[in-house]
């Protein structure tokens, strides 16, 4: 993902791309633990494409960005739960 594309993003798209990235690194190191990965440079990547969101949305002047993470997984959970 290019700097450019995620500039263009608005803040709410950017923090749902970063919890999509999160999710996607940690099935990463869970395949690289249990099973060979196709390409490695995979985590790389994915780490970088973070850090990339991480600087924008700081830069965009946000703050407490993790506890905004942590409030839209709860919010997530809950929603998975009162559905069954």
């Amino acid at each position: 993902m290019k700097t450019s594309e995620i500039r263009e993003m608005k803040t709410e798209e950017l923090h749902g791309e970063l919890d999509r990235m999160r999710r996607h690194l940690f099935d990463l190191r869970a395949q690289a633990v249990t099973e060979k990965l196709e390409n490695p440079h995979q985590l790389t990547g994915t780490r970088k494409d973070i850090a990339r969101i991480l600087t924008v949305l700081n830069e965009r002047g946000e703050t407490g960005i993790e506890e905004k993470q942590y409030h839209l997984e709860a919010v997530a959970s809950q929603r998975m739960a009162g559905g069954q």
